[in-house]
């Protein structure tokens, strides 16, 4: 990924399947942004996910955004999940990359994640590290997502303003 890490199939796939008995007990909660911290704290909540699932070798991903009942029905912003949902509303584009911690291993100048790893959560960012994993609100194709993955972030910057000025 754009971090400069790779993550074995093996390793993420034994951690996805932790990762379910998370989302089975509604507690795989991720947060707006990637803290410093191995903790997901309570204050900065702003989704659960609600479903894990591989096609080939791709992880694909649902979640909820945790919207206060003002931003509900008045659209008054009183915490990260409203603030996420209402850049959606907006028509940005924000992503999600996981957080985790464990070690690495250089190999052929690749920092190769290692089994002690351990996923925490899925953040939402405006950047994701992983080619492609972007919040849309219907489940993209495999093509579909791989297609945007090959977008730069000057492209990407150049939609953006597109979208803002269409408004």
């Amino acid at each position: 990924n754009r971090n400069g890490r790779i993550y074995p199939e093996k390793i993420l796939k034994k951690e996805s399947e932790n990762y379910m008995k998370l989302i089975d007990e509604k507690r795989a909660m991720g947060e707006a942004d990637h803290p410093e911290s191995s903790i997901v704290a309570i204050s900065r909540i702003s989704h659960n996910v609600i479903d894990l699932w591989w096609e080939g070798n791709v992880l694909m991903g649902k979640l909820e955004i945790i919207m206060s009942p003002g931003f509900i029905t008045q659209g008054i912003i009183s915490c990260e999940g409203d603030q996420v949902a209402n850049l959606l509303r907006k028509g940005l584009k924000i992503g999600v990359s996981s957080r985790g911690v464990g070690s690495l291993k250089k190999e052929d100048g690749k920092n190769i994640v290692q089994d002690d790893f351990e996923l925490i959560c899925w953040d939402v960012v405006t950047s994701p590290s992983t080619p492609g994993s972007w919040i849309y609100n219907e489940v993209p194709s495999k093509e579909q997502q791989m297609s945007e993955s090959k977008k730069t972030d000057k492209n990407l910057l150049v939609d953006g303003l597109n979208n803002f000025l269409s408004e």
